[in-house]
């Protein structure tokens, strides 16, 4: 491997605002880092952005343009990583913006540890500029986390599955993708690579910023919107399930708890009148959880709060909704 070898950054954008987009590839352009080439995917935006990602074609002989009809994140990240060149890739989100010395701090971590995978830790930031809690808390110093042991964090919603806070060996996508038309992909993607690497090397810097903004996949403002993101959890935790029977049964506790957690999250948000039992995914849901009642009661890896609110979702799950919802509206 040369010793500064080329990094292929790639930014998904769709109808995004200016002072975001500039935010996020100026943090890029300014890396410490110099090798490496920006691909800005314009993923069929309907406004300016396609304009402004040209514009900054113009700026900097490193970023690469290209524009396709509207497919999602998925799509436009698998298009990039077809254009990219690098030996290493790194994804941004178009709105999130990242630390000056991320990419230089990464790589040299990386080929310093022989890691195929090395991972940023991360804040977020709302839109009025504050910081909120931590969704994964960084480790105290650089460390190695074992492929099993990172599996067992993610199961237990401890570890982070983006694809912005790493860098990746390029290798590891060679007949793989991100899923299109799904959301949470990063974290298929990553236990799907997980096998093929013996760990990821995870450094406590939160050099990855975050921008929680209302409306953006989860966040949405109509309280009766229900993201297929709730969904794509629970095919997820069947996914995960069923890998970890294959490859490491010493975590099916973990596995089960992430199945009953993911389908106590997406039953906490569908909205009430989609609760059918002409619904194929709900019937699924439901008839999961009345087949892991024992679980439910067992695991030791479920909070007290946990059992009863799965238990009384089993139980009478409509009518537990409403009372949630209510319960929320209150701000309880």
């Amino acid at each position: 491997m040369e010793q500064y070898p080329l990094l292929s950054i790639i930014v998904p954008v769709y109808n995004i605002e200016k002072e975001y987009l500039e935010r996020c590839v100026d943090s890029i352009c300014y890396q410490t880092y110099r090798n490496l080439e920006i691909i800005l995917v314009d993923d069929g935006s309907t406004d300016r952005t396609g304009a402004l990602c040209d514009a900054y074609e113009k700026k900097d002989d490193r970023i690469r343009v290209f524009h396709k009809e509207n497919g999602g994140s998925s799509s436009a990240r698998n298009f990039g990583i077809r254009q990219a060149s690098g030996e290493w890739l790194g994804f941004v989100d178009s709105d999130d913006w990242i630390d000056q010395d991320m990419y230089a701090r990464l790589l040299e971590t990386a080929l310093s540890h022989n890691a195929r995978i090395v991972q940023a830790s991360r804040d977020e930031i709302d839109e009025q500029g504050k910081r909120r809690p931590d969704v994964c808390v960084p480790p105290k110093e650089t460390c190695f986390c074992p492929s099993q042991d990172f599996l067992r964090e993610l199961l237990l919603h401890r570890g982070d599955c983006s694809f912005c806070t790493r860098l990746v060996d390029r290798r590891l996508f060679v007949g793989r993708e991100f899923p299109e038309g799904k959301l949470n992909e990063d974290f298929y993607l990553l236990l799907n690579m997980l096998g093929d690497v013996d760990g990821i090397c995870i450094l406590p810097d939160q050099m990855y910023h975050v921008f929680y903004r209302i409306g953006s996949n989860t966040r949405k403002k109509d309280k009766n919107e229900f993201s297929r993101v709730f969904m794509d959890i629970v095919d997820n935790a069947d996914y995960a399930e069923a890998l970890v029977q294959k490859r490491c049964p010493q975590l099916a506790a973990e596995a089960v708890r992430f199945g009953l957690f993911q389908r106590l999250d997406y039953m906490l948000h569908i909205p009430v009148d989609r609760m059918r039992d002409t619904d194929a995914f709900y019937r699924n849901v439901k008839k999961y959880l009345r087949g892991h009642v024992a679980d439910t009661l067992r695991n030791p890896y479920l909070t007290w709060k946990n059992r009863i609110y799965l238990l009384l979702l089993t139980a009478a799950p409509k009518t537990v909704r409403r009372l949630h919802g209510l319960k929320k509206q209150a701000g309880l």
